[in-house]
């Protein structure tokens, strides 16, 4: 399948690598299915694209959440995982998105409303983390910096 898209412009999509989104994600419930696309170009290997296919506008940066925060491991609500079927641990991928402001010292990612995806069937959701334990927006530029200089 091809789509036109903002960020990457004309790309062909795998259907068999779609990820179902049953219940849509938080703010866009019609948009249920998307396509994880790598921006390798720009050299930013851990930032990942969630690229709606319903709508070639609408794709969001997401990054692991351990590349920022090395002891993330928020609690999920069982039910919130039932529709993503079984999976073994191998299988889960979870992600959180990113905020990139003009300002680049205010680019942060969102610790409260995680990416859970189920490898094995491609199906995935979003969470929200209850408590105050983890932020909307968690600063994360100082880190990478810090990062990128360690390395």
């Amino acid at each position: 399948m091809t789509i036109t898209t903002k960020v990457f412009g004309e790309i062909t999509v795998d259907e068999e690598k779609i990820i179902h989104f049953p219940g849509g994600i938080i703010g866009f419930p019609d948009l249920t299915e998307f396509a994880m696309l790598h921006d390798a170009d720009n050299g930013i290997a851990s930032i990942h694209w969630l690229q709606s296919i319903q709508e070639p506008g609408f794709a969001m940066p997401v990054i692991d959440p351990l590349v920022v925060k090395e002891d993330y491991n928020p609690e999920v609500d069982d039910e919130l995982l039932k529709p993503l079927g079984t999976w073994k641990e191998d299988e889960v991928l979870v992600l959180v998105t990113l905020t990139v402001p003009q300002d680049l010292t205010k680019m942060s990612v969102n610790l409260k409303g995680p990416i859970i995806i189920n490898g094995g069937n491609r199906t995935a959701c979003q969470a929200i983390i209850e408590g105050e334990e983890y932020k909307v927006k968690f600063p994360i530029y100082d880190i990478l910096q810090a990062k990128k200089a360690g390395e």
